[in-house]
Formats: structure tokens, sequence, C-alpha cells
């Protein structure tokens, strides 16, 4: 959504129990669904763990399922989601896409905008949960460091990407939410 800035910091979030749910999954789980990295190139270097998901065929219709992540992730990851909807965004919209997602080690996503007219209608967040010093996301041409124990929301109508040029891997969990206006509107 273009939220009319590059990016909004949306404050302090315990993701302690977020945290070790993700850092507790195998590496299979983390390529249990490769549908983010075969269909969008600029994924490529990334491998995602999936909660929910949106079917993108059927917009403006918001049909989401529940992903092979759900039942590993969901217990911890409702409760901070609903808290930072509820501390900054009206009640009653719906998370459209939910997922962990790991860019590896020395691995980028090329500047790009997210097209999909569902990225329109939803607040993009993220919340990091593994990052080091190397890793920069750049936003309409500006470079930011996100902090783990923060939230963002990020403009996704405008050029962004990330380049992980660090030893470790970087994770982030990211959710889209699409108000309730935008879901009565047919988005």
């Amino acid at each position: 959504m273009d939220i009319g800035i590059p990016l909004r910091e949306l404050g302090t979030v315990d993701i302690a129990g977020l945290r070790d749910a993700i850092l507790a999954q195998g590496d299979d789980a983390w390529k249990e669904d490769k549908y983010r990295q075969e269909a969008f190139e600029v994924h490529h270097a990334t491998e995602s763990i999936v909660m929910v998901f949106v079917d993108i065929d059927r917009w403006p219709e918001i049909v989401v399922s529940q992903e092979p992540g759900w039942p590993r992730l969901a217990d911890a990851a409702l409760p901070l989601m609903n808290e930072i909807i509820s501390r900054h965004y009206p009640p009653g919209g719906t998370v459209i896409r939910a997922m962990a997602a790991k860019l590896l080690a020395g691995g980028k996503i090329t500047p790009h905008t997210d097209r999909h007219p569902s990225f329109h209608s939803g607040h993009r967040i993220h919340i990091p949960i593994t990052t080091n010093p190397r890793v920069r996301f750049m936003i309409d041409g500006q470079p930011y460091q996100f902090n783990v124990g923060e939230a963002y929301e990020i403009n996704n109508q405008k050029t962004h990407s990330v380049m992980n040029k660090g030893s470790e891997d970087r994770i982030t969990f990211i959710f889209d939410y699409v108000p309730s206006t935008q879901v009565a509107a047919g988005a």
C-alpha cells in the first residue's frame, strides 16, 4: 500500500515466542512451499514458511487459505499480529498473507515494486526475527536497517530491495493486513 512515506516505524514488539517458534523449524519446513521463489524471480534467494496466503487469481474476492506453516507458527504469530493491528490499524480487516521469510546469507532481493492489486490494498508489516549489520533494506533509494524487536510497515509501492552481505541468514516475519474499508470497497 502506498502509505505516503517509504517506511513507518510501528514500535517495539515482543518477538520472543514467535522467534522461538520460527527458529525451531527444520530445514524441510523452509523448503516445503516454493511458490514465492518460483512465481517471483526477485524471491529466488529466499525461503519461506507460509502461514496464510491469498488466492491472487480470485482477487478482488478475498479467499485466504491456511498453508503448511499455520499449525507450527499460528499460536505464536496471531497474538503479535493482533497486537500490531489493534495499535495501528482499524479493526475488522483481513490478514491476506503471513509468513516467515528467510533471505539467505549473501543473497539479495532485487529492486522491485509489488504489482499485484492486492498489494495496493494491504499494509505490509515486517517484523525482523534475525538480522546482522550487513543487511540493508532499500526503499525509494534510501537505505534502512531494521532492528530485531521492532515492527515496520513498508511502502511496497515504492521500489524496494534487500541485500544480505552477512554470513548469517536474515529472517523476517511478514504479514499483509487489508483494512475493512478496502475489503468493503471490493479491494
